[in-house]
Protein backbone atom coordinates (compact mmCIF):
# COMPACT_ATOMS: atom_id res chain seq x y z
CA UNK A 1 0.00 0.00 0.00
CA UNK A 2 1.26 3.49 -0.82
CA UNK A 3 2.60 5.78 1.90
CA UNK A 4 -0.29 7.29 3.87
CA UNK A 5 -0.33 10.99 4.71
CA UNK A 6 -3.09 13.58 5.07
CA UNK A 7 -2.49 17.13 6.26
CA UNK A 8 -4.58 19.56 4.16
CA UNK A 9 -4.20 23.33 4.41
CA UNK A 10 -7.12 23.84 6.77
CA UNK A 11 -5.29 21.78 9.41
CA UNK A 12 -2.42 24.27 9.46
CA UNK A 13 -4.99 27.00 10.08
CA UNK A 14 -6.63 24.86 12.77
CA UNK A 15 -3.34 24.37 14.60
CA UNK A 16 -2.76 28.10 14.49
CA UNK A 17 -6.26 28.77 15.82
CA UNK A 18 -5.74 26.35 18.72
CA UNK A 19 -2.41 27.95 19.57
CA UNK A 20 -4.01 31.41 19.56
CA UNK A 21 -6.79 30.22 21.91
CA UNK A 22 -4.57 28.42 24.42
CA UNK A 23 -4.33 31.43 26.74
CA UNK A 24 -8.12 31.57 26.94
CA UNK A 25 -8.56 27.99 28.22
CA UNK A 26 -7.87 26.26 31.53
CA UNK A 27 -7.34 22.82 30.07
CA UNK A 28 -7.80 20.45 27.16
CA UNK A 29 -9.78 17.32 26.34
CA UNK A 30 -8.01 15.18 23.77
CA UNK A 31 -10.49 12.75 22.21
CA UNK A 32 -9.09 9.42 20.99
CA UNK A 33 -10.71 6.48 19.22
CA UNK A 34 -10.86 3.55 21.65
CA UNK A 35 -10.17 1.10 18.79
CA UNK A 36 -6.78 2.71 18.19
CA UNK A 37 -6.11 5.00 21.16
CA UNK A 38 -2.32 5.10 20.92
CA UNK A 39 -2.34 5.50 17.14
CA UNK A 40 -4.78 8.40 17.47
CA UNK A 41 -2.54 10.40 19.79
CA UNK A 42 -1.28 13.40 17.82
CA UNK A 43 2.14 14.11 19.34
CA UNK A 44 2.03 17.58 17.82
CA UNK A 45 -0.99 18.37 20.02
CA UNK A 46 0.70 16.84 23.07
CA UNK A 47 3.55 19.28 22.60
CA UNK A 48 1.22 22.21 22.02
CA UNK A 49 -0.73 21.54 25.23
CA UNK A 50 2.18 20.54 27.46
CA UNK A 51 1.55 23.39 29.94
CA UNK A 52 -2.20 22.71 30.27
CA UNK A 53 -4.20 20.17 32.23
CA UNK A 54 -5.15 17.40 29.80
CA UNK A 55 -7.83 14.73 29.99
CA UNK A 56 -7.52 11.93 27.42
CA UNK A 57 -10.95 10.60 26.45
CA UNK A 58 -11.10 7.19 24.79
CA UNK A 59 -14.36 7.52 22.88
CA UNK A 60 -16.39 4.77 21.14
CA UNK A 61 -15.60 2.31 23.92
CA UNK A 62 -18.73 0.38 22.95
CA UNK A 63 -16.80 -0.79 19.86
CA UNK A 64 -14.13 -2.62 21.90
CA UNK A 65 -14.12 -5.10 24.75
CA UNK A 66 -14.24 -3.28 28.09
CA UNK A 67 -11.07 -5.11 29.18
CA UNK A 68 -9.16 -3.61 26.24
CA UNK A 69 -10.52 -0.12 26.96
CA UNK A 70 -9.61 -0.30 30.64
CA UNK A 71 -6.16 -1.68 29.83
CA UNK A 72 -5.51 1.30 27.53
CA UNK A 73 -6.74 3.75 30.17
CA UNK A 74 -4.41 2.10 32.69
CA UNK A 75 -1.42 2.62 30.36
CA UNK A 76 -2.21 6.33 30.04
CA UNK A 77 -2.50 6.66 33.82
CA UNK A 78 0.79 4.80 34.33
CA UNK A 79 2.36 7.57 32.24
CA UNK A 80 0.92 10.13 34.66
CA UNK A 81 -1.92 11.15 32.34
CA UNK A 82 -5.59 11.55 33.23
CA UNK A 83 -7.76 9.29 31.06
CA UNK A 84 -11.29 7.91 30.90
CA UNK A 85 -13.19 5.64 28.49
CA UNK A 86 -16.53 6.85 27.14
CA UNK A 87 -19.34 5.83 24.85
CA UNK A 88 -21.21 8.98 23.89
CA UNK A 89 -24.54 7.13 23.75
CA UNK A 90 -24.17 5.73 27.28
CA UNK A 91 -25.18 8.34 29.88
CA UNK A 92 -23.30 6.57 32.67
CA UNK A 93 -19.96 7.01 30.91
CA UNK A 94 -20.78 10.60 29.89
CA UNK A 95 -21.57 11.43 33.54
CA UNK A 96 -18.25 9.85 34.54
CA UNK A 97 -16.48 12.02 31.96
CA UNK A 98 -18.11 15.15 33.39
CA UNK A 99 -17.03 14.10 36.87
CA UNK A 100 -13.46 13.52 35.66
CA UNK A 101 -13.42 17.03 34.15
CA UNK A 102 -14.60 18.62 37.39
CA UNK A 103 -11.99 16.60 39.32
CA UNK A 104 -9.30 17.87 36.93
CA UNK A 105 -10.14 21.47 37.81
CA UNK A 106 -11.22 20.88 41.41
CA UNK A 107 -8.47 23.00 42.99
CA UNK A 108 -9.05 25.99 40.71
CA UNK A 109 -12.84 25.79 41.08
CA UNK A 110 -12.49 25.73 44.87
CA UNK A 111 -10.05 28.68 44.87
CA UNK A 112 -12.42 30.68 42.69
CA UNK A 113 -15.34 29.82 44.96
CA UNK A 114 -13.38 31.01 48.02
CA UNK A 115 -12.80 34.31 46.22
CA UNK A 116 -16.46 34.61 45.33
CA UNK A 117 -15.74 33.95 41.67
CA UNK A 118 -18.21 31.67 39.91
CA UNK A 119 -17.00 31.35 36.36
CA UNK A 120 -16.89 28.16 34.29
CA UNK A 121 -13.65 26.43 33.42
CA UNK A 122 -12.88 26.84 29.74
CA UNK A 123 -11.80 23.63 28.03
CA UNK A 124 -10.57 23.09 24.48
CA UNK A 125 -11.69 19.83 22.83
CA UNK A 126 -9.11 18.55 20.36
CA UNK A 127 -7.96 15.42 18.56
CA UNK A 128 -7.55 13.84 15.17
CA UNK A 129 -10.55 13.79 12.77
CA UNK A 130 -13.56 11.54 13.29
CA UNK A 131 -12.85 10.51 16.88
CA UNK A 132 -16.16 12.04 17.98
CA UNK A 133 -15.16 15.40 19.48
CA UNK A 134 -18.41 17.13 18.56
CA UNK A 135 -20.44 14.07 19.61
CA UNK A 136 -18.77 14.14 23.04
CA UNK A 137 -19.63 17.84 23.43
CA UNK A 138 -23.24 17.20 22.42
CA UNK A 139 -23.48 14.32 24.91
CA UNK A 140 -22.07 16.49 27.72
CA UNK A 141 -24.43 19.36 26.89
CA UNK A 142 -27.46 17.11 26.54
CA UNK A 143 -28.34 18.39 23.09
CA UNK A 144 -27.12 18.92 19.56
CA UNK A 145 -24.97 22.01 19.94
CA UNK A 146 -22.24 21.24 17.40
CA UNK A 147 -22.08 19.85 13.89
CA UNK A 148 -21.24 16.15 13.68
CA UNK A 149 -20.70 13.66 10.89
CA UNK A 150 -19.33 10.18 10.31
CA UNK A 151 -16.43 11.33 8.17
CA UNK A 152 -13.15 13.13 8.67
CA UNK A 153 -13.09 16.92 8.57
CA UNK A 154 -16.68 17.92 9.46
CA UNK A 155 -15.73 20.60 11.99
CA UNK A 156 -13.84 23.42 10.27
CA UNK A 157 -14.11 26.38 12.68
CA UNK A 158 -14.18 26.89 16.43
CA UNK A 159 -17.44 26.61 18.36
CA UNK A 160 -17.99 27.46 22.07
CA UNK A 161 -20.58 25.45 24.02
CA UNK A 162 -21.65 26.52 27.53
CA UNK A 163 -22.37 23.96 30.26
CA UNK A 164 -23.04 24.59 33.96
CA UNK A 165 -19.45 24.56 35.21
CA UNK A 166 -17.62 24.35 31.91
CA UNK A 167 -17.31 26.08 28.58
CA UNK A 168 -16.14 23.77 25.80
CA UNK A 169 -14.36 24.91 22.65
CA UNK A 170 -14.87 22.52 19.75
CA UNK A 171 -11.99 22.55 17.27
CA UNK A 172 -11.31 20.96 13.86
CA UNK A 173 -9.62 17.59 13.79
CA UNK A 174 -5.91 17.75 13.07
CA UNK A 175 -3.49 15.04 11.98
CA UNK A 176 0.27 14.93 12.56
CA UNK A 177 2.11 16.71 9.71
CA UNK A 178 3.96 13.43 9.05
CA UNK A 179 3.72 9.78 10.08
CA UNK A 180 6.86 7.96 11.18
CA UNK A 181 4.81 4.82 11.85
CA UNK A 182 2.82 3.69 8.82
CA UNK A 183 1.09 0.97 10.86
CA UNK A 184 -0.49 3.71 12.97
CA UNK A 185 -1.40 5.60 9.81
CA UNK A 186 -3.13 2.48 8.46
CA UNK A 187 -5.17 2.13 11.63
CA UNK A 188 -6.28 5.75 11.39
CA UNK A 189 -7.38 5.05 7.82
CA UNK A 190 -9.34 2.00 9.01
CA UNK A 191 -11.31 4.07 11.56
CA UNK A 192 -12.02 6.86 9.07
CA UNK A 193 -9.74 9.58 10.40
CA UNK A 194 -8.24 10.19 6.95
CA UNK A 195 -10.02 11.43 3.85
CA UNK A 196 -11.41 8.31 2.15
CA UNK A 197 -11.17 10.04 -1.23
CA UNK A 198 -7.37 9.86 -0.97
CA UNK A 199 -7.25 6.13 -0.13
CA UNK A 200 -7.37 3.01 -2.27
CA UNK A 201 -10.08 1.00 -0.50
CA UNK A 202 -8.99 -2.27 -2.11
CA UNK A 203 -5.57 -1.89 -0.55
CA UNK A 204 -7.06 -0.71 2.75
CA UNK A 205 -9.43 -3.66 3.04
CA UNK A 206 -6.57 -6.03 2.12
CA UNK A 207 -4.42 -4.62 4.95
CA UNK A 208 -7.33 -4.68 7.42
CA UNK A 209 -8.13 -8.31 6.64
CA UNK A 210 -4.43 -9.15 6.92
CA UNK A 211 -4.42 -7.75 10.47
CA UNK A 212 -7.75 -9.29 11.47
CA UNK A 213 -6.78 -12.75 10.20
CA UNK A 214 -4.00 -12.70 12.79
CA UNK A 215 -5.86 -11.06 15.68
CA UNK A 216 -9.54 -11.89 15.20
CA UNK A 217 -9.98 -14.87 12.83
CA UNK A 218 -13.02 -16.06 14.81
CA UNK A 219 -14.82 -12.76 14.20
CA UNK A 220 -14.18 -12.95 10.46
CA UNK A 221 -15.51 -16.52 10.46
CA UNK A 222 -18.66 -15.47 12.29
CA UNK A 223 -19.31 -12.41 10.10
CA UNK A 224 -18.46 -13.79 6.69
CA UNK A 225 -18.76 -17.56 7.17
CA UNK A 226 -15.16 -18.12 6.12
CA UNK A 227 -12.92 -20.69 7.76
CA UNK A 228 -9.40 -21.97 7.26
CA UNK A 229 -8.38 -18.83 5.36
CA UNK A 230 -4.85 -17.61 6.05
CA UNK A 231 -4.15 -15.00 3.36
CA UNK A 232 -5.97 -11.64 2.96
CA UNK A 233 -6.53 -12.10 -0.79
CA UNK A 234 -8.13 -15.48 -0.12
CA UNK A 235 -10.31 -13.79 2.51
CA UNK A 236 -11.42 -11.14 0.00
CA UNK A 237 -12.20 -13.85 -2.54
CA UNK A 238 -14.25 -15.74 0.05
CA UNK A 239 -16.19 -12.61 1.05
CA UNK A 240 -16.93 -11.93 -2.64
CA UNK A 241 -18.36 -15.44 -3.03
CA UNK A 242 -20.37 -15.36 0.22
CA UNK A 243 -21.82 -11.91 -0.49
CA UNK A 244 -22.30 -12.30 -4.23
CA UNK A 245 -19.81 -9.58 -5.07
CA UNK A 246 -19.17 -10.94 -8.56
CA UNK A 247 -18.77 -9.30 -11.95
CA UNK A 248 -19.99 -10.64 -15.28
CA UNK A 249 -17.99 -13.71 -16.12
CA UNK A 250 -17.59 -14.60 -12.45
CA UNK A 251 -14.66 -12.29 -11.67
CA UNK A 252 -14.48 -10.96 -8.11
CA UNK A 253 -15.84 -7.45 -7.51
CA UNK A 254 -13.10 -6.28 -5.15
CA UNK A 255 -14.40 -2.70 -4.99
CA UNK A 256 -17.75 -3.72 -3.52
CA UNK A 257 -16.01 -6.22 -1.25
CA UNK A 258 -13.54 -3.64 0.06
CA UNK A 259 -16.28 -1.04 0.69
CA UNK A 260 -18.38 -3.63 2.55
CA UNK A 261 -15.50 -4.85 4.74
CA UNK A 262 -14.41 -1.34 5.73
CA UNK A 263 -18.02 -0.30 6.43
CA UNK A 264 -18.61 -3.44 8.51
CA UNK A 265 -15.50 -2.72 10.55
CA UNK A 266 -16.29 0.96 11.14
CA UNK A 267 -19.85 0.23 12.24
CA UNK A 268 -18.82 -2.59 14.56
CA UNK A 269 -20.57 -5.33 12.58
CA UNK A 270 -17.49 -7.57 12.51
CA UNK A 271 -17.29 -7.37 16.30
CA UNK A 272 -15.40 -5.61 19.07
CA UNK A 273 -11.93 -4.97 17.69
CA UNK A 274 -8.96 -3.33 19.42
CA UNK A 275 -6.18 -2.48 16.98
CA UNK A 276 -3.43 -1.10 19.21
Amino acid sequence: MKHLQWFPGHMTAAMRMMEENLKAVDGVIIVLDARAPFSSVNRKLDGLFKDKKILYVLNKCDLVEISDALSAVKKFREEGKSAVCVSANEKRTVDALYGALLALFKDKLERNKEKGIFKPMRVMVAGIPNTGKSTIINALSGGKKTQTGNKAGVTRGKQWVRLKDLELLDTPGTMPPAFDDQQSALRLAYIGSMNDANIDFNDLAFELLKELLVKYPELLKARYDIEGVKEPLDAMNAVCVRRGFLLKGGDYDYERCAAAVIDDFRKGRIGKIFLD
